[in-house]
């Protein structure tokens, strides 16, 4: 369910907020599930409670689940909702490296070669799951 890369640079509790959004846009977790219970979840993975608990906190503060005190943690924000807050952060720093690539005086054209072969990558692999 959640993968933890102990060799990323990326820190352990981002890493599980990051697992849990892909599974919410996934599908897998749907809005008012439960999340596993922070004890749970530290066993699971082998880390620190504190750990877990600061990730919860902060998709907590984000508006993407909500606590029930005595209950656990639920998903709060539906599938649409967490795509629509998703796309616009990546439109964001799509913007911030289209004025990055202008600023290189990277031709336009090859700019939107890049995002054309990526989306037909990803296209073809759908294809094939």
């Amino acid at each position: 369910m959640i993968l933890i890369d102990y060799k990323s640079r990326k820190p352990i509790y981002e890493q599980i907020i990051d697992n849990i959004k892909s599974l919410i846009v996934s599908g897998v977790l749907k809005r008012d599930e439960q999340l596993p219970s922070v004890r749970q979840m530290a066993q699971e993975l082998a880390i620190n409670p504190n750990t877990i608990q600061k990730a919860y906190t902060e998709l907590e503060r984000e508006g993407i689940t909500y606590s029930l005190k005595g209950r656990g943690s639920f998903v709060g924000s539906s599938l649409q909702e967490l795509r629509t807050v998703q796309q616009k952060a990546l439109l964001e720093q799509l913007a911030e490296l289209s004025a990055d690539l202008y600023r290189l005086q990277v031709p336009q054209q090859d700019a939107w070669t890049v995002v054309q072969q990526v989306y037909e990558q990803q296209k073809e692999d759908e294809a094939y799951d």
